[in-house]
């Protein structure tokens, strides 16, 4: 037969599962209705907690939207920073894994709507866009910027400003969240792969951003 759980332990087990089940209630209702329209008691209702459990774990609606942003799109930084430290292909190869892996866990998941989330209500609420900002715009172009400098000083990519080079990539990243979580789906034949879409976009700059051979040679020429 086998051995009873105490209580204790079901409790416990149960009180460290509620800020990850308030965190995805959080994340569902604030990309279905906007962060504005979302009550904190509709979140305790899909958690299935009370009110004052939550303000256990979070001081305020805006506090619990930022630990959503940290926990379903701040914390991939950590991780692809730790990845693109030891890849070993070229540049090429580490921007189209890049781009999949971004597709893989953001975009093509619920947390990609929170980008669109935040651009229609930041003027109203600057706080919350302020730590958007912080947390995953500023490392995302950083972390964007430092593969396209790689690329540049390894004689892959032509010379060229890495910064401006890198909102090339965000503005298609940006623009695709912001079709899949407001007009996808609502105008018919009008929908498109969005994977196809990055990948063709990524090519197109690719060929814009690479040292041609013919400019190879001319420089190995001049360098003699």
């Amino acid at each position: 037969m086998p051995a009873l759980v105490k209580p204790t332990v079901r409790r416990e087990r149960r009180k460290q599962e509620r800020p990850g089940e308030l965190l995805q209630a959080a994340l569902e209702l604030f990309v279905e209705k906007g962060f504005a329209a979302t009550r904190v008691e509709e979140v305790t209702v899909r958690a299935g907690v009370s009110k004052g459990t939550l303000f256990l774990y979070y001081d305020s609606k805006e506090e619990l939207f930022k630990a959503v942003i940290q926990a379903h799109l701040g914390e991939h930084f950590i991780a692809w920073d730790q990845e693109f430290g030891a890849f070993e292909g070229s540049t090429a190869e580490m921007l189209r894994y890049g781009i999949g892996s971004w597709w893989e866990r953001i975009g093509s998941t619920l947390a990609g709507g929170l980008t669109k989330l935040v651009m229609s209500e930041s003027k109203n609420f600057p706080d919350v866009a302020a730590y958007y900002r912080a947390q995953v715009m500023q490392p995302g172009q950083v972390l964007l910027q430092r593969i396209l400098q790689r690329g540049i000083d390894q004689g892959e990519f032509r010379a060229m400003d890495a910064q401006t080079a890198s909102l090339s990539l965000i503005s298609a990243m940006v623009f695709l969240l912001m079709w899949r979580h407001s007009m996808s789906g609502c105008t018919p034949g009008a929908d498109f792969d969005p994977k196809a879409f990055l990948d063709t976009h990524l090519e197109t700059l690719l060929c814009g951003w690479a040292r041609t051979a013919s400019k190879r040679t001319k420089e190995r020429h001049e360098d003699r």
